[in-house]
């Protein structure tokens, strides 16, 4: 099936569908809608986030929905309320030209009077969250006899929450002649049981991989001290002006912390937790979708079943302990074929985690070095000028002020009005980040990098590496250090290379051609009246080289 036209579909629901630009299926919705269209197997549905699931499952249920039959026919079960939302707003669409077909969601947070209402008046299709259902299940509420399809759409999501027991107790109510279909990101043993338990030999669709990130998806880290991650944050959104994307954090009070910082520096942020009134989600979530805040900062339980078009960055401020949950965050950038960035911020702690979420998946993560304040300068001045060139200028609107703004600005030259334009606009940048410290943390590179980046070597070419017993403890400095190395070799045709500055000892590095000349020169060299030690090092590391045995102890 290369277009949408060729799937089989009603008129009606072709029509619906044409208006919100739907072309080509994806992967999943090829696969899913030419199976439920035919066949009444079970079907389980591996899929990444945002790759089009819910109209892979909805738009051959709403063509299969008989309007004359007053009960409910298809129940979709999700983790949130705000997915339920939007299936419900997507089935709504969907079913635009069918307007016998009736669909309502029903979930927690919000009046349980009104859905009630909404069920007794009588509905085709349920979307709801697994506490409320079985609450309306429990009240005979919501009538699960003709019930013809169950969909689990989320599934890892909702046992990731705690909603297992729901699940079983809803399972098992439901007829068992129903078409159960169960969608989810990732495959864990709990998602098998449900599979065994509650399923009749169900057909298994996979769009690309298990437990793989998006393919469209850049997964970026960047490292520094755990004191520093909060400044990192704010330099990666100041050199990215057009940022659209989500901060995960790990805790309610951590989530509303960092937000409140954001906002008191002057970002476009606001915060979602599970502390928040419904009101409160709603206005956040409406401000977000409209893209009148820049950044959401969330927690992974707040954020689940969020479903947010464009979103250019998906920034980690702590790493989740979890596979599952990292896919889950990067998959929400990079959807619909575009490209987008997943960023964690990673302090020494957090090392191996990163290396147990490359392992776990074919996600290979690349070290980036925190911008410093030049280069983030640049990136906002650069902006602001391509704004202001493509901006569409309404000259009837402003021609009534421009004689008074040209006199005022007419004593300016031409440069001295651009330099005054850029002041007005970054000075704060520029103060800001005069001096700003560098914040990266240097990471030893992994085997698999160095076989990958044999251009970039660890050791620069042609230069030899050498270890020296005397660091900063011994009040040295770089300069310093350089002083005192030519001093002792006395050669100033030979090339002093990178020098690393530890507390107890150092590396220095010298052209290759000079090894022995080097060794020689401090045999018998001193520093404030300890001997020197330089050895050859053959260790890429930073760490000191084995200690020679003294002829006494050997």
């Amino acid at each position: 099936m290369k277009e949408f036209k060729e799937a089989g579909l009603s008129t009606e629901i072709m029509e619906a569908i044409s208006e919100m630009g739907f072309v080509k299926p994806t992967p999943i919705q090829e696969k899913t809608i030419s199976h439920l269209l035919t066949s009444r197997k079970d079907l389980i549905g591996l899929a990444q986030t945002g790759t089009g699931k819910t109209a892979a499952f909805g738009l051959p249920i709403i063509q299969q929905i008989d309007p004359k039959i007053q009960k409910t026919q298809a129940l979709i079960l999700c983790p949130t309320r705000e997915l339920c939302m939007q299936i419900t707003k997507d089935f709504n669409q969907f079913s635009k030209y069918l307007p016998k077909i009736k669909i309502t969601a029903i979930y927690g947070g919000a009046s349980i009077e009104n859905q009630i209402r909404a069920l007794d008046r009588g509905v085709h299709i349920v979307v709801g969250t697994p506490g409320r259902v079985l609450d309306m299940i429990y009240k005979k509420k919501l009538m699960i006899e003709k019930i013809s399809w169950l969909v689990l759409d989320e599934a890892d999501e909702m046992l990731n929450m705690g909603f297992k027991e729901d699940l079983d107790e809803i399972l098992s109510a439901i007829k068992s002649d129903r078409q159960t279909l169960l969608f989810s990101a990732t495959m864990p043993k709990e998602i098998a049981k449900i599979s065994e338990k509650y399923m009749n030999d169900p057909d298994e669709i996979t769009a690309g991989q298990k437990n793989i990130g998006a393919e469209n998806v850049l997964h970026h880290y960047y490292l520094v001290n755990a004191k520093d991650r909060y400044s990192a944050l704010k330099r990666l959104a100041d050199v990215n002006p057009d940022i659209y994307g989500i901060v995960f954090c790990r805790t309610r009070e951590e989530t509303q912390n960092i937000a409140d910082k954001l906002i008191g520096d002057g970002y476009n942020a606001d915060a979602l937790h599970g502390n928040l009134s419904q009101y409160q989600r709603d206005q956040v979530m409406n401000r977000f979708r409209t893209q009148h805040l820049q950044l959401l900062v969330a927690t992974d339980v707040a954020a689940r079943g969020l479903d947010v078009s464009d979103l250019t960055h998906i920034i980690n401020y702590n790493l989740p302990d979890d596979l599952d949950i990292y896919l889950h965050r990067s998959g929400r950038t990079g959807r619909a074929g575009k490209s987008g960035i997943s960023i964690s911020i990673v302090h020494t702690k957090e090392k191996n985690q990163l290396r147990i979420i490359e392992n776990r998946s074919k996600i290979r993560f690349e070290q980036k070095k925190v911008p410093d304040g030049i280069s983030i300068c640049e990136k906002q001045i650069f902006n602001l000028v391509d704004r202001v060139v493509n901006i569409d200028v309404n000259k009837t609107q402003i021609e009534r002020f421009l004689p008074y703004i040209y006199d005022k600005l007419s004593d300016l030259t031409r440069d001295g009005l651009i330099q005054h334009f850029i002041s007005v606009e970054f000075n704060r940048f520029l103060e800001y980040y005069k001096d700003a410290p560098d914040l990266n943390l240097s990471l030893a590179p992994r085997k698999s990098e160095r076989d990958r980046n044999q251009s970039r070597p660890t050791r620069s070419e042609n230069f030899s590496r050498f270890f020296i017993n005397i660091g900063s403890r011994d009040s040295m400095d770089k300069p310093n250090m350089i002083k005192l190395i030519a001093s002792h070799i006395r050669n100033r045709n030979i090339e002093i290379g990178k020098v690393d500055l530890m507390k107890n000892f150092s590396f220095f590095e010298i052209e290759s051609s000079y090894e022995k000349e080097t060794l020689k020169a401090f045999e018998l060299a001193e520093f404030k009246g300890r001997p020197l030690n330089v050895e050859l090092s053959n260790n890429e590391s930073m760490e000191m080289p084995p200690r020679k045995k003294s002829k006494k102890n050997r």
